[in-house]
């Protein structure tokens, strides 16, 4: 039976291993537990007769059975679910990189709809939707008291149509609306970009494209920077990713790493336990590396953030992750159909379990929304210097190409302190790798 991984986003549950001692039952505890079993499937058939025959509308045989397998798997935790044949397909859809939609992962918390994080340039993105919302209704339609896969097919709709999702932020605050327009989604798994003498990696989703997009983009850089000594180090900014296929999250981890264990996972079984380790080849040639999670950062995030961490290969900054440390198999049914159960546990290389605690930064920097331009800004007195100094004596130390360097690390410099404006986590991360690179003599 074809089956894959997904370290993809659910809820949080709290569940621990406390004791590798397992106590298995005798075969006289299973024969007793036996006639039980087939009792209650007697029962189920019972009331699923007395369903069909007596209840006040006529209803769907097909509709009553999946409704009785998704209840069965959603008791079971908040990350497991029934995926109907057009669910499914969708599914396998999304994990290529392009889907429509809202651009928004979702998870469920005690009945309530929350947003995990939305996805980098898509309508969930721009309507200023954050991790953490709760979403109490669609289009006025409460969806408390819906399954996760109910919820999600509420939001999905034409391209192109309006939506409306009430959003509860504040438990002290009254919830407020919010319209969106559904888009194609294309995600782009991860864009590079060069920062002064630092390269940063965006990484919004594990999908098949996320390492190749992420590497393919480093070489680039890495050519247009002249090479790899005029890089001073690497930020791995993984805020707001969701997860998503865990193959991905491993060849992320091993992009950085030469060596050791990346992640192990441990189900009830041996055959549901694995381990996986790096293989020789770091893309960065060992320079500085700086992660950058926060509360959106899940699953697969928090493979890739776990190992480069308990490795010391990376320093990372940011908010606590979002805590999601189980992983989800994909079983393909007959009728094109499929489940999402949750079959192991994952393990960082020092064995800690991420379940429900998340990942603690190294260094815990907030966010600091950018704050609205000032019009009056353009007309503040501007500062004066010697050089503005009517008459003043050059400089006749310096020759034209030093001139010319250092207006060049001037405006290094000023571009830097816009950053700290736009992005003050991001900001903090490149100049811990200057500093870095400067005590190093790198």
């Amino acid at each position: 039976m074809n089956k894959y991984w997904m370290a993809a986003v659910g809820g949080i549950t709290a569940g621990l291993i406390t004791s590798t001692q397992l106590a298995l039952p005798s075969f006289a505890q299973e024969a007793d537990q036996a006639p039980n079993t087939y009792e209650q499937l007697d029962l189920f058939g019972n009331i699923f007769e007395r369903i069909r025959s007596s209840y006040v509308d006529e209803v769907d045989d097909q509709e009553l059975i999946r409704a009785a397998i998704n209840g069965m798997l959603i008791s079971l935790d908040p990350h497991s679910s029934y995926l109907p044949p057009k669910s499914y397909e969708e599914m396998q859809f999304d994990t290529r990189g392009e889907f429509g939609g809202l651009g928004i992962e979702v998870t469920q918390e005690e009945g309530w709809v929350k947003v995990v994080s939305p996805m980098d340039g898509t309508p969930a993105a721009e309507a200023g939707l954050q991790a953490g919302d709760f979403i109490s209704a669609v289009n006025g339609e409460p969806t408390l008291g819906l399954t996760l896969n109910e919820a999600v097919d509420m939001m999905r709709g034409p391209v192109g149509s309006e939506i409306t999702l009430t959003i509860v932020r504040d438990v002290n605050a009254e919830p407020f609306d919010v319209t969106l327009t559904r888009a194609v989604i294309k995600l782009k798994a991860a864009t590079v970009r060069t920062e002064g003498r630092t390269i940063v990696m965006r990484v919004t989703t594990f999908n098949e494209q996320s390492y190749p997009n992420m590497a393919d983009g480093m070489a680039r850089e890495i050519e247009a920077a002249g090479g790899i000594e005029n890089i001073d180090g690497f930020v791995l900014d993984l805020r707001n990713n969701p997860g998503g296929l865990l193959s991905e999250a491993i060849r992320i981890s091993d992009a950085f790493l030469n060596e050791g264990e990346i992640v192990s996972t441990r189900g009830r079984n041996d055959r549901d336990s694995s381990r996986y380790t790096a293989t020789e080849g770091d893309l960065t040639n060992g320079k500085p590396l700086v992660v950058l999670i926060n509360g959106g950062s899940a699953s697969a995030s928090e493979i890739v953030t776990g190992a480069l961490q308990d490795h010391h290969r990376a320093v990372v900054i940011g908010t606590k992750s979002f805590g999601k440390g189980s992983v989800q198999t994909i079983m393909p049914l007959q009728g094109n159909g499929a489940i999402r159960l949750t079959t192991a546990r994952y393990y960082t290389p020092s064995g800690r379990s991420i379940q429900a605690l998340g990942i603690e930064p190294d260094i815990i920097v907030e966010y600091v929304p950018p704050a609205p331009e000032d019009p009056n800004a353009a007309d503040a007195p501007q500062r004066r210097s010697e050089a503005d100094l009517r008459g003043a004596i050059t400089n006749d130390s310096l020759t034209e190409d030093e001139r010319a360097q250092i207006e060049a690390e001037r405006a290094a410099q000023e571009a830097a302190a816009k950053l700290k404006v736009q992005d003050n986590q991001l900001a903090y991360a490149i100049d811990l790798i200057k500093g870095i690179t400067v005590f190093g003599g790198q």
